[in-house]
C-alpha cells in the first residue's frame, strides 16, 4: 500500500471531520456578531428597555412564545436572550440571494407552507430535544393593530411533543416604530417583557382550547409590563 496515499487519506478524514464544528463556529460567531450590532442599534435609536430578563435563565430547552409586532420582533428578541435562538423562517425566503446567506448563517429552521411543513417541525422538536430554544409566534402572524390577536394553535403540537417549557415574550412600541406594510421606521421607544416558564407539567393534561388561553394570558401579562413601564 502507498504509504503517502494513506497519509493523504487520514489527512481527508481529518479535514471532513473537522467541516461541521468549523460551521458552527461560523454560525456562532456571525449570530453574535449580529446580535451586539443589533442591541446597540436597538438601545442607541429606539432605546430599547428589557424587563424580565432573569426568566430567560431557563435550563436545557424552550419554546419562545412571543406577540407578533413588526419585522423588528426576532431581533428584539435575540438581543433579550443571551444564547443563541432558532428562528423559523418561510422557504421562499431562503430563494433570496442576500437574506437567504443570512438566515441560513443563523441556522434557521426552513418551513414550507405550501406543503405539510412536517420536515421544519420534525426539526424543530429535535432542536428543542436537544436543548436549544426556538423562537414562535404564535400568532401566526404580525398584528393589525398593536393588540395581541388571538393565538393560532400551530404551535400546540410541538410544545406537547418536545415536552419544554414556554417562555412568554411581549413587545411594545415596534407597531409604532415599524407598522405592517412599512418599509421604514421610526424611532419609538421599544420595551420587551419576559413572564415566567410555563413548565411542561402546567399544560400536559389541558385540552388545546385550555392551552392556548394559559398562554393568551401568560402573554397579555408580559404586554401589560411592557405597556406600564413605558410611563
Amino acid at each position: 500500500m502507498d504509504k503517502s496515499a494513506g497519509r493523504t487519506g487520514s489527512r481527508s478524514q481529518r479535514t471532513s471531520k473537522a467541516k461541521p464544528r468549523q460551521r458552527n463556529l461560523l454560525k456562532r460567531a456571525f449570530y453574535h456578531t449580529v446580535r451586539l450590532s443589533s442591541r446597540l442599534l436597538s438601545v442607541s435609536i429606539f432605546e430599547l428597555r428589557c424587563y424580565g430578563r432573569e426568566n430567560t435563565e431557563v435550563e436545557g430547552g424552550a419554546m419562545i412564545l412571543s406577540s407578533h409586532q413588526s419585522n423588528f420582533d426576532p431581533v428584539l428578541i435575540g438581543v433579550t436572550f443571551n444564547e443563541p435562538l432558532n428562528y423559523l423562517a418561510r422557504r421562499t425566503l431562503f430563494k433570496n440571494r442576500i437574506f437567504g446567506t443570512i438566515i441560513s448563517l443563523l441556522d434557521a429552521i426552513e418551513l414550507d407552507r405550501d406543503r405539510s411543513g412536517l420536515a421544519g417541525l420534525k426539526e424543530t422538536i429535535q432542536r428543542l430535544r436537544q436543548g436549544q430554544k426556538v423562537l414562535v409566534f404564535p400568532e401566526g402572524t404580525r398584528t393589525s393593530d398593536g393588540e395581541i390577536a388571538p393565538l393560532k394553535p400551530g404551535f400546540l403540537a410541538v410544545a406537547r411533543r418536545s415536552g419544554v417549557p414556554l417562555i412568554p415574550v411581549a413587545i411594545t412600541g415596534a407597531y409604532e416604530a415599524l407598522p405592517r406594510g412599512s418599509r421604514c421606521p421610526v424611532r419609538y421607544p421599544l420595551r420587551v417583557a419576559v413572564g415566567p416558564a410555563i413548565r411542561a407539567d402546567e399544560f400536559a393534561n389541558l385540552d388545546d382550547q385550555a392551552m392556548l388561553d394559559l398562554v393568551k394570558s401568560r402573554l397579555d401579562s408580559c404586554y401589560r409590563q411592557a405597556q406600564e413601564s413605558r410611563h
